[in-house]
């Protein structure tokens, strides 16, 4: 019985969001802060839940790990966010009313129909984006540091070189014409469904859940240490639905994450790591 409640914590977390914006005050919704305090504090609650029904003891977080999370979450929220909205969000915008852009149909949808659709766009340029990150080289060395995490946590989805931060960032829902309740709802339950994906918690949703979205399971296995070529599957980073469409979904799971002989990378490897091949060959001719 106790098993049975703490695998619905994911679906309950995600019902709880989609609540709280259906029935949030307008005033709340067009706060700039509401967003942001409702996705650290779904993060917070997530990494707290680690620690009371951890999975795998390997994956048990240390203060190492947790201060190079916090940097990321601080990070993706501040310099990532801006730049998402001053590149892409407000640029999109602009050019949706140059355009005459609109979808009318879904803004007259009901409040769960907007939310859904949003996750659902959203997550299709997800996919290939993450699919070509595996399959195109020069995506891979932005993509390959989130693979050098050697264990999965809370924060671990924020994780990774600045240039692949940026481009999963990058999606088209600035053009759809939905509720800006319905837009922080998708983007915070696809939020609290990633940090589950990429959470030390050892909670095994329903199954009707797992078709639709992301598990620790599915993610996991995208992690896996095996090699590189068993980590081309599992795409998805909240919705595991078009893995399952287009052929790339694999059932399983795996407890020893990491790539290159599991080898932790630092930020500052991090960060230079799609030029160290560059850097390497430079500091080769200088030798010689």
């Amino acid at each position: 019985m106790k098993q049975s409640l703490i695998n619905l914590l994911p679906p309950a977390t995600i019902a709880a969001i989609i609540a709280f914006w259906a029935f949030a005050p307008a005033a709340w919704v067009e706060a700039p802060w509401t967003i942001i305090i409702v996705g650290l504090a779904t993060i917070a609650f997530v990494q707290l839940l680690e620690l009371v029904f951890e999975r795998h003891e390997g994956w048990r977080i240390n203060g190492r790990e947790l201060a190079t999370d916090i940097f990321y979450v601080a990070f993706g929220y501040g310099v990532i966010g801006f730049l998402s909205d001053a590149l892409i969000n407000s640029p999109m915008a602009e050019l949706k009313e140059q355009l005459g852009i609109a979808t009318p149909w879904l803004a007259a949808s009901p409040f769960l129909v907007q939310v859904f659709a949003v996750m659902v766009v959203f997550e299709f340029g997800q996919y290939w984006l993450h699919r070509g990150m595996h399959n195109w080289h020069p995506l891979w060395l932005t993509h390959a540091p989130h693979h050098h995490i050697t264990q999965l946590n809370a924060m671990k989805g924020f994780i990774g070189n600045p240039i692949e931060l940026f481009l999963i960032s990058i999606g088209v829902i600035a053009l759809l014409d939905v509720d800006l309740n319905a837009l922080f709802a998708a983007i915070t339950a696809g939020g609290a469904i990633a940090t589950y994906a990429h959470a030390n918690v050892r909670a095994d949703p329903p199954i009707w859940y797992g078709f639709f979205f992301t598990t620790i399971r599915n993610h996991s296995l995208h992690h896996t240490a095996l090699s590189y070529e068993d980590t081309r599957c599992n795409y998805g980073n909240s919705v595991i639905l078009w893995d399952r469409v287009f052929g790339t979904y694999r059932d399983g799971e795996s407890e020893l994450v990491g790539q290159d002989d599991r080898k932790r990378l630092s930020i500052k490897e991090q960060w230079l790591f799609p030029i160290l091949p560059w850097l390497e060959r430079r500091k080769q001719s200088a030798e010689s």
